[in-house]
C-alpha cells in the first residue's frame, strides 16, 4: 500500500455507484483524500478553487461540460496537473480526443485497481533520478 493521506484526488463521475467504487477503493489502498465533482462544470470549478487537488480521474461521459471539454479548460490553468481519464469507451478516437485535449493517462472501465495504482502512483510519485 502507497500512502497518499497528504494527497487529494478529484474523481469527475456523474454515476454515485462507480464513485463510490473507486473512492471506497482508492481510500482503503493509499488513504488519499477524496472530492467529488458530479459533472464536468464542477470539475473545472473545483479544479480553479482548490489548489490542493493533486490528480483528477475524469470521465468522458459527463453533463454540463463533456470530460474533454473539461480536460482542455483544466490545462489551460492548471498545464501540470496530472488528469487520468476513466471512461467505458475504448475507441482509438476517443483516447486520441482525450490526449489531444491535454490528457496525462487514460483507463477503461471496468477499472482495473493495480493497473490504476500503477498509473496513479507513476504521476504523482515520480522516480527521483540519482
Amino acid at each position: 500500500m502507497i500512502d497518499l493521506s497528504d494527497r487529494t484526488i478529484m474523481i469527475a463521475e456523474d454515476d454515485e455507484i462507480s464513485f463510490k467504487f473507486l473512492e471506497l477503493l482508492l481510500t482503503r489502498k493509499t488513504k488519499v483524500n477524496i472530492i467529488w465533482a458530479i459533472n464536468g462544470q464542477v470539475a473545472v470549478d473545483f479544479c480553479k478553487m482548490y489548489p490542493h487537488i493533486d490528480l483528477v480521474l475524469m470521465d468522458i461521459q459527463l453533463p454540463i461540460l463533456d470530460g474533454v471539454e473539461a480536460i482542455r479548460q483544466i490545462k489551460k490553468f492548471k498545464p501540470n496537473l496530472p488528469i487520468i481519464v476513466q471512461t467505458a469507451n475504448a475507441f482509438n478516437e476517443e483516447w486520441e480526443r482525450c490526449f489531444n485535449a491535454g490528457c496525462d493517462d487514460y483507463i477503461t472501465k471496468p477499472v482495473n485497481l493495480m493497473d490504476l495504482m500503477m498509473r496513479i502512483e507513476h504521476l504523482l510519485l515520480p522516480v527521483a533520478v540519482k
